[in-house]
């Protein structure tokens, strides 16, 4: 039994299925289908049920699968902790959003492989919220406000939000002045979202109600840009169509509080060196001057 057939374990246990397994691991089926037999051969017990559709953990399977995570974790950091400080090895599996992951942390990730060069990182783009254990990622980059899971954050920066709306939809309809008016407005809008204005000390929230509604921030800019009505933003999504005079900031007398920008992991006494590698970069990027660990997040923009 050796370290690589207890990580394969893990990550069939999680993916639910040899096939997603072995894509995440980068390498074949049947090298996991073959590391998986010798681990129960070795231990003497079914640790897995096969069926068409997958993989289910048998009772021993479940047990085991808990040590196994631990024993795999531990070795990790103690393989870290003898490696030279600029040595990181194996893979790094990372979710970020698909609204502004490609321009803004795609560059950062990049960064990191070419310092990194025995790194493999797999970045995944998308506005939904990725389970961090279930789909086998190390971390997840989201963009947002704080609110209450079992998930660790560490703040790495902020964004800043804007409503804008287009030249056409503000000649037809006119611009909301103050929050209370948006009620007379179309809007475009992320599912059941909550809008946060300031008043001067005071944080104003609204519950808009929108017939366009996405699940990804540039779907929402394409809305805006179309004049279906007023969109709840971060500014790196707009800014260029600002410059251009393609959207116009509206309500600017009630700006949006900051977001922050966190990298959320699973929760775990010790953070892996890889994900704290990134997270000093990304701060080193969007400029955080304090982060602290252990903070209960949730990404608000994915």
């Amino acid at each position: 039994m050796d370290i690589e057939e207890l990580r394969t374990f893990v990550e069939v246990a999680d993916a639910s299925g040899v096939t997603q397994a072995a894509r995440r691991l980068g390498v074949s089926k049947s090298l996991v289908s073959r590391r998986l037999a010798r681990l129960e051969n070795h231990l003497g017990v079914q640790l897995l049920a096969r069926t068409t559709r997958g993989a289910s953990l048998t009772e021993a399977g479940a047990t085991f699968r808990e040590h196994a995570a631990k024993i795999c974790s531990e070795f990790d950091i103690a393989r870290e902790a003898i490696l030279h400080s600029e040595d990181l090895r194996g893979r790094l599996r990372v979710a970020a959003p698909l609204s502004f992951g490609p321009t803004h942390f795609a560059p950062v990730l990049s960064q990191m492989a070419l310092r990194h060069p025995q790194l493999k990182i797999f970045s995944s783009y998308t506005d939904r919220f990725v389970d961090l254990v279930g789909e086998g990622f190390d971390c997840a980059i989201r963009v947002g406000y704080l609110q209450d899971s079992a998930l660790l954050a560490r703040r790495v920066g902020s964004v800043c939000g804007i409503l804008v709306a287009s030249p056409e939809y503000i000649e037809a309809h006119g611009a909301p002045v103050s929050p209370d008016e948006i009620v007379n407005h179309q809007v475009a809008m992320r599912g059941d979202e909550r809008w946060q204005f300031k008043d001067g000390d005071k944080i104003v929230t609204l519950l808009p109600q929108g017939r366009f509604i996405a699940d990804n921030g540039v779907s929402l800019v394409s809305a805006a840009l179309d004049g279906v009505g007023i969109a709840y933003l971060p500014e790196p999504l707009v800014e260029d169509h600002i410059s251009s005079g393609a959207l116009v900031p509206i309500m600017t007398r009630y700006p949006i509080p900051a977001a922050g920008i966190f990298v959320v992991r699973p929760p775990g006494q010790h953070p892996s060196r890889k994900v704290r590698t990134l997270t000093e970069l990304l701060a080193e990027r969007f400029g955080a001057a304090t982060v602290n660990d252990g903070v209960p997040s949730l990404g608000k923009y994915g």
